[in-house]
């Protein structure tokens, strides 16, 4: 096993990814090129303008889904190819499948009679979910994409986040992944600054990480699946950066280089339902790993 942080995760890639993974990690980390990302990116889409076929890997089966399309927009936005035919197809996909008021469910109906994870449950009338529909409106403004779909969508963000009392750390996530790229980015500042007082109030950032063993998870969530500093705040630039200090900071990026395994790679925290999900998982969050790192710095 290789002696550097990025030697010992580049073997466990390797080993264990899909291709997309595996071309996602040569792209950062290894001068790798945009088109082989695409190319194992266009394995998932389906001719609706979705993607499906486990991209996001705990909604199994081929169907196109709202977070299959999430996943499938990061991956394009990292490559610098979120725009133009791409962006338009995605549109269309997203207007035949959104909600009365212009959101996206979290799971569409049509996953009924495919495996998936079991708190997501398929119902025939979904409702509209920030989950789904704020990573997706918020990369695809950061992308300069226009199209009527966003104009109720993003109506849908402000009022889902201006609603938001109690909530959890994915919900938070999903605002976040919104308000970047928000036009009324005074609105934006705003609601940023409030939901760092949530996440401190209801106690969603462990700040101490050697206290991860006792430390409560929100309701539903996994044992030990929690959610630190970096976690919303992956790079200096993210608007949850000004939530911590530099020291509390710190402490979290010295946990997450901590977490590396004796396989090279880091572990998933979410609840594992199926042999699979941790399989496939497990890359992609060494990946964005190793991005958070990188971004403040630390030697990989």
């Amino acid at each position: 096993m290789p002696a550097t942080t990025l030697g010992r995760a580049e073997q466990f890639v390797w080993l264990t990814a899909r291709v997309l993974e595996q071309r996602r990690f040569a792209f950062h980390f290894l001068d790798g090129g945009g088109d082989p990302v695409e190319t194992a990116l266009d394995a998932y889409r389906n001719d609706d303008g979705g993607y499906g076929h486990a991209l996001e890997p705990d909604l199994r089966g081929p169907v196109s889904q709202p977070l299959h399309v999430a996943y499938a927009l990061r991956v394009l936005d990292e490559i610098d190819r979120c725009r133009g035919a791409r962006a338009e197809r995605v549109c269309r996909y997203l207007s035949a499948h959104s909600t009365p008021e212009g959101a996206l469910p979290a799971v569409d109906a049509s996953l009924r009679g495919y495996p998936y994870a079991p708190w997501m449950p398929v119902s025939d009338d979904p409702p509209g979910d920030l989950l789904a529909t704020g990573p997706v409106v918020g990369l695809l403004r950061r992308n300069e994409v226009w199209h009527a779909w966003l104009f109720r969508s993003t109506d849908f963000c402000w009022a889902a986040i201006d609603a938001m009392e109690r909530t959890h750390p994915y919900e938070v996530l999903a605002a976040l992944a919104f308000l970047a790229s928000a036009q009324d980015r005074a609105r934006a500042r705003a609601a940023v600054e409030r939901l760092g007082r949530l996440v401190r109030e209801q106690q969603l950032v462990l700040l101490e990480p050697e206290r991860a063993e006792k430390a409560a998870v929100p309701e539903g969530y996994a044992p030990g699946e929690h959610h630190y500093a970096h976690d919303f705040a992956p790079s200096p630039d993210s608007a949850a950066r000004a939530w911590f200090t530099d020291a509390e900071l710190e402490r979290s990026l010295d946990h997450l280089a901590a977490q590396q395994t004796d396989d090279g790679g880091w572990p998933v925290t979410w609840r594992e339902w199926a042999p699979g999900t941790a399989l496939e998982g497990r890359p992609m969050v060494t990946i964005e790993a190793l991005r958070t790192l990188r971004a403040y710095g630390r030697a990989v």
